[in-house]
Parts: C-alpha cells; sequence; structure tokens
C-alpha cells in the first residue's frame, strides 16, 4: 500500500517505535494521530509531523473509542491502526509478584490490542477495509524466562492477531503484527548495558519501523514479522501442531456444518 492521504492512529505514539511509525508514516504523506498518556511528549510528535495528539489511556477501552472518534472527525476517517502502546514487566510469579502491577501490564500490554482493535474495526470498516499491525515481541515467539509475564501478555497477542488474521480479511481489514528483539527504547532502558556487556545486538527504533512498513505493504493476514539483527525481517513460519486421528490411525477430515442439506 502506498501511505499518502491515509490516516494513521498510532497508540504509543509519544516516544520509541509509536513515535518512529508516526514520523515515518507522516513522511509518506499519511494524517497521523499520536496516542499516549504522555501528553508532553505526544503532542511534540504530533507537532513534528503536523498531526493530532490525544491523550490515550489504552487500559481503558473508552480511551481507544475516543481516540478513533477523534481520528474520524480531524480527517474524515481510519486507515492504518498501529497498537503499539507497551510497558515493561520487571517482576516474576515469587515474592516479587505484584498483583496491580500486573494487572496494569496486562491491561496495557494484551487489554489494550483487544480494545484498540474492537475500537478501530468500525472505523475501518467503514473505509472498505484497512490495516492494523499490533507491536507484539520475540518474547511471543519463544520463551522468555527472565521475564515470563511479559512473554505471557505477548505471545497472547501473538495468537490473537494470527486468530484475527482470516476472520478479518473477509472485511478487508489485514490485521498482522511486529516481534521485535531488544529495540533501544524505554523498555530496556533498565538492562540495556547487560544487554551490551553479553554481546546481544540491539535494533534501532528505524529497524522496528522498516518491519512495520513491510507488513503494511506485505498483503498479508495473520502473520508476525520478527525482527532481529542483521536479518531481513519476515514472517515468522510457525510449525504445525500435530492434528487429531481417527480410532484407526487416520487423518480426521473437517468439514462444514453450515454447506450441508
Amino acid at each position: 500500500m502506498e501511505f499518502q492521504d491515509k490516516v494513521a492512529w498510532i497508540t504509543g505514539g509519544a516516544n520509541g517505535i509509536g513515535a518512529g511509525v508516526a514520523r515515518r508514516l507522516a513522511g509518506l504523506g499519511a494524517k497521523v494521530v499520536v496516542a499516549d498518556v504522555d501528553a508532553e511528549r505526544g503532542k511534540a510528535v504530533a507537532d513534528e509531523v503536523d498531526g493530532l495528539f490525544v491523550t490515550c489511556d489504552v487500559s481503558d477501552p473508552r480511551h481507544s473509542e475516543q481516540a478513533v472518534a477523534a481520528a474520524v472527525e480531524a480527517f474524515g476517517g481510519l486507515d492504518i491502526a498501529v497498537l503499539n502502546a507497551g510497558i515493561a514487566t520487571g517482576f516474576g510469579l515469587g515474592d516479587d509478584f505484584d498483583a496491580e502491577r500486573y494487572r496494569r501490564v496486562m491491561g496495557i500490554n494484551l487489554d489494550g490490542v483487544v480494545y484498540g482493535v474492537h475500537a478501530a474495526l468500525p472505523a475501518l470498516k467503514a473505509r472498505g477495509g484497512g490495516h492494523i499491525v499490533a507491536t507484539a515481541s520475540m518474547a511471543g515467539l519463544m520463551a522468555m524466562p527472565m521475564d515470563p509475564v511479559y512473554g505471557a501478555n505477548k505471545a497472547a497477542v501473538v495468537g490473537l492477531v494470527r486468530a484475527l488474521g482470516p476472520t478479518l480479511a473477509a472485511d478487508g481489514v489485514a490485521v498482522n503484527a511486529v516481534c521485535p528483539a531488544f529495540a533501544d527504547t524505554n523498555i530496556i532502558a533498565g538492562f540495556k548495558t547487560a544487554l551490551e556487556s553479553a554481546g546481544m545486538p540491539i535494533l534501532t527504533v528505524d529497524d522496528v519501523v522498516d518491519a512495520y512498513l513491510s507488513a503494511l505493504r506485505s498483503g498479508g493476514a495473520g502473520q508476525c514479522w520478527y525482527v532481529q539483527a542483521g536479518r531481513p525481517s519476515e514472517p515468522f513460519k510457525f510449525p504445525n501442531p500435530p492434528g487429531p486421528r481417527t480410532a484407526s490411525g487416520e487423518r480426521v477430515a473437517l468439514h462444514d456444518p453450515s454447506q450441508e442439506g
């Protein structure tokens, strides 16, 4: 797709990946709605790209609905939803577990994507279709022993995107995810030095933004684009799990009951 005059709503757009996507899309001619809880930085990014800033706590479904309504009112519709807002976890399930922080993390990293899709769909369908791209993580594609809760919510985003992809494609809405490894954003600020000392390459924001553009232009649905240093980004090829067999060991042939009779 090309982006001239397309309307894009970007959550977590005040800094990091979200701000990078906002700048890139605006540079390609899109009209951008920057949504974030950080009003000062969010307004700065919106002003920089001649866009609109809206305060948006993605853990509250009303905020996402209001942000989409603001996009429609300001620019006449919505073509792209970039559901990028996310925060670090920083605790496990042992003595350091904090139920209140757990709900906050899940509210932003998972519920924010669910509420964002729900809020964006009517506006996207009103345009005859559009694109949704969610920020997941390599932590959603592989085990994340150092932060199991973060891995859990990102794995949930991956599962959600894979399930929604074929369903919403029938309505002309392409849903995909981008799954970066460690990128130079606030999420890794507390352990960036440790990663570098261990020899782990750190992605630039531009590396991740490139993957967003690839996902938007791909025409695919339900894909999860991995982003790893030194490798071209592409959709992850999920292995097929074992399927059911009959009592005699034959493959089960599924059928569609709606086509019967």
